[in-house]
């Protein structure tokens, strides 16, 4: 488990990318920031398009980002919406990307502009994931 630190550290690389995200339509930032193995931290922000389908999330973009890079195991991430003063959590095809690529223990934290922050697990947000149990 990572310390405090480390944490709030994540979430400040998050809270500083999401002033990139590309949200024309919905005026929705969010930032991310990934926590590889190997200590590297890679970030994504949400990049929208006309057709609200089409968007990337910020969560999606760095996991992404961090596979191209030779990524694929990771310790934490920290999501930040500097346009909600209340945290918002990551969507369900974030949460299932997630799942993909992190076993239920990796810590999760969200938070938006305001004082309040979401402290939990990949397992917390996804519950009763079965994938795992499919690649047995």
């Amino acid at each position: 488990m990572l310390n405090k630190e480390r944490m709030d550290k994540l979430l400040i690389e998050a809270q500083q990318i999401a002033v990139k995200a590309y949200a024309p339509y919905s005026k929705f930032r969010v930032g991310a920031a990934l926590l590889c193995e190997d200590g590297t931290v890679i970030t994504g922000v949400n990049v929208e398009n006309r057709s609200f389908g089409l968007t990337i999330c910020a969560e999606r973009n760095a996991i992404c980002a961090a596979i191209a890079k030779g990524c694929q195991r990771f310790l934490a991430i920290a999501i930040y919406t500097p346009d909600s003063i209340e945290p918002v959590g990551p969507c369900g095809a974030c949460r299932q990307v997630l799942g993909e690529f992190m076993t239920g223990s990796i810590p999760v934290r969200f938070a938006g502009s305001g004082p309040n922050q979401v402290n939990t697990t990949v397992g917390e947000l996804l519950p009763f994931d079965s994938l795992h149990e499919l690649r047995k």
